[in-house]
């Protein structure tokens, strides 16, 4: 896919790991048959970049999903006369009892809501340990950012973040309600994200190193 950009300085080839499609970033002025030749140059290592990319997971009936730091096996039981359907997170298992041939979309509206209510219960009780108010708790399907503050006080998380390790959940969780503080990366503000981290390292080597292993789930 081809993106035109007013602030890229040069071309570039991004990853879109949820779509598995790579992006050509051209600056304004470079001409098509000068970036064509740039994506050639670089196929060989797009290609190898994307067998790189872990498999995909689809919301399907025997898939197992690391749902909040436990795996969990999807179990779907059709009945076509079901009205409505029913979503049940167990020890081990997602149950889903539905009358839809396929309820990829209801399960991932399922998941959303699980991860809101765990992102937004964290959040706050983070928020509540060094006296900061939250305004408002998003969840997103984002594609590069898994948490943002703004200078408002509201927060916004990846739903994805639901499929990470304990350690990166709490990390990322962490890491915005510090920016209730400190709207920067200063030492100040890495001190209080420790402090609110209970596992500082592990947790953002995780999501630096595996991050995007997120997008795997729910993909096809």
């Amino acid at each position: 896919m081809v993106k035109r950009s007013k602030r890229a300085r040069r071309l570039a080839l991004r990853l879109d790991p949820k779509e598995r499609v790579f992006h050509l970033v051209i600056p304004n002025g470079v001409n098509l048959k000068k970036a064509q030749r740039f994506a050639e140059e670089h196929d060989n290592w797009m290609q190898e970049a994307l067998s790189d990319l872990p498999s995909p997971v689809p919301f399907e009936d025997g898939s197992d999903l690391p749902i909040l730091g436990q795996d969990r096996r999807i179990h779907i039981f059709y009945d076509e006369a079901l009205r409505t359907t029913s979503i049940n997170l167990k020890f081990k298992e997602l149950i889903v009892t539905t009358n839809k041939e396929d309820p990829t979309a209801r399960i991932e509206r399922a998941l959303k809501r699980i991860a809101k209510k765990e992102l937004t219960a964290l959040a706050q009780q983070k928020a509540e340990e060094i006296g900061e108010t939250i305004e408002k708790i998003s969840v997103r399907d984002t594609k590069s950012r898994w948490g943002s503050c703004s200078s408002d006080g509201n927060l916004s998380f990846s739903w994805r973040l639901l499929f990470a390790p304990e350690e990166a959940f709490d990390y990322v969780v962490a890491h915005e309600v510090a920016h209730l503080v400190h709207m920067d990366h200063s030492r100040s503000f890495w001190k209080l994200c420790r402090s609110l981290s209970d596992n500082f390292i592990e947790g953002q080597y995780w999501m630096r190193e595996h991050g995007h292993e997120l997008m795997r789930y729910g993909a096809r």
